[in-house]
């Protein structure tokens, strides 16, 4: 493709992407497929000669496209958001035509630099401390592998990196029974094991239980373990509860654990001072994962995770071959000491792009639009004797169920739920995930897509009363 081909077909591509972001509304949020019809549609060996532009793209749109599940759907209250937008795209656009390989200071100083500044403004956005120091993961699940990773070599002396596991070195990690199942993944990658991780009672809002943390820790130090680190849910994935911080600090620091926050999601909301509350005592923790890319308007992936002790977290990813020795040394960050990967995208771009774009007041203006209607929401829901808040919904997740007073029967609850799920699912016309709280089908509704409003959070609501109410007919 020649330099004047790629202008033509780069504006041709522009203007559908502007016009997908108009009319994304008009499509289906998820496409009713069955299994194997995108592949079908696809050859099985690859062209031998080239293929004009135009027959591809026309292939995105004929055969890709009916396949996508649309993120950006003002109707998708499914999952946590993976949100975007315009600003986000364009430096995404920028990133891919720049190609480079951000891994040190060497192979591009700005992209270096404008990462450690925007670290440093999301550190004051959400109220950290000086003393915290931010670098940008790909994803939450890597933020929390390289917590345990360090909390792990810092417990061992850095003794683990260079000789393996003594037959006496067993540690435990913590974590809620409502944490993600990242922590999970995490404990294995790590070499901890599954059989050393403690997953901790919950309370009634399903938040960790404190004093079952601090007995399970006392029962593992018995035992001869080594307590190593606890990662604190500060909103879980199933209905954002928020693990009590002051307490689980307070357990930590007794038994010099490390503590890994994450908040993933929730995290966002700490940009609103009034919602600080969530994260109480958070500036005490050892490290601290938030998401951009769900709630924060970034273009996935983009997570931001913050150290008290950037030393600690160098030393126990650097490897310094004889080609990536530079004469700087000391003087920079080079990015590939801080984590798993040694290549990194210029992921910095479409985040400074984000926050300069809206500005801090106009990202705070979206997640408290988002919140409110959440909450105006909840409230409805409390008001009605037919539906039921099965969690707190402290900011904009919904867990409920459809709970007519002529149905008593556990089993049949569920059923009814799971039924009802599936036809809200049915048609495109919006999307809903569950969980299982307490052994209970959960419908989850969140509302934080960029350009949810409230005429689609109306239209939500009205199909869910009438569907659910037609199913108690």
């Amino acid at each position: 493709m020649t330099p004047d081909e790629f202008r033509t077909y780069g504006h041709e591509l522009v203007d559908w992407m502007a016009d997908y972001m108009a009319n994304v509304d008009t499509l289906p949020v998820k496409p009713d497929i069955p299994p194997r019809a995108i592949i079908d549609q696809l050859p099985a060996a690859p062209p031998d000669t080239p293929e004009p532009f135009p027959r591809i793209f026309d292939d995105f749109r004929s055969i890709i496209l009916p396949g996508m599940t649309h993120w950006q759907h003002p109707s998708f209250f499914a999952y946590f958001p993976a949100n975007s937008s315009p600003p986000s795209v364009l430096g995404e656009m920028l990133t891919a035509t720049l190609g480079a390989q951000c891994m040190s200071w060497a192979t591009s100083p700005a992209a270096t630099e404008l990462e450690q500044r925007v670290m440093e403004w999301l550190r004051s956005m959400i109220g950290l401390p000086a003393s915290f120091t931010g670098v940008i993961q790909d994803t939450a699940s890597t933020a929390t592998l390289c917590a345990i990773l360090t909390a792990r070599e810092q417990r061992s002396g850095f003794a683990v990196n260079e000789r393996g596991f003594s037959p006496d070195e067993r540690y435990t990690v913590y974590c809620s029974l409502e944490a993600h199942s990242s922590v999970e993944k995490a404990v294995k990658i790590a070499g901890i094991g599954r059989e050393y991780l403690r997953k901790i009672p919950v309370d009634a809002a399903y938040a960790m239980d404190p004093p079952a943390l601090e007995t399970a820790i006392a029962a593992d130090i018995r035992s001869g373990l080594t307590p190593l680190c606890v990662v604190a849910a500060i909103g879980t994935t199933g209905s954002t509860a928020l693990d009590p911080l002051p307490a689980i600090v307070a357990i930590c620091r007794r038994h010099r654990v490390w503590l890994h926050c994450d908040a993933a999601f929730a995290g966002n909301a700490l940009i609103l001072p009034e919602c600080r509350w969530i994260a109480k005592d958070i500036g005490s923790a050892d490290s601290i994962v938030f998401n951009p890319h769900k709630w924060m308007l970034t273009n996935f992936d983009c997570s931001a995770y913050f150290v008290r002790d950037a030393g600690a977290l160098v030393r126990t990813f650097e490897i310094l071959p004889e080609y990536l020795k530079t004469p700087e040394g000391d003087r920079v960050n080079n990015y590939r000491d801080w984590g798993i990967q040694l290549g990194r995208r210029f992921r910095a771009l479409k985040l400074w792009f984000v926050i300069r774009s809206y500005g801090v007041s106009g990202l705070q203006a979206v997640l408290r639009n988002h919140i409110a209607m959440a909450q105006t929401l909840a409230s409805t829901m409390r008001s009605m004797p037919d539906f039921e808040l099965l969690a707190p919904a402290p900011l904009n997740v919904i867990c409920f169920r459809y709970a007519p007073p002529s149905v008593t029967d556990a089993a049949a609850l569920d059923a009814l739920n799971a039924k009802l799920h599936a036809l809200l699912n049915a048609d495109g016309t919006m999307f809903l995930t569950h969980t299982k709280l307490a052994g209970r089908y959960t419908l989850r509704l969140v509302i934080g897509q960029t350009n949810v409003r409230q005429s689609h959070v109306d239209a939500a609501w009205a199909r869910i009363v009438s569907t659910a109410r037609s199913l108690a007919e």
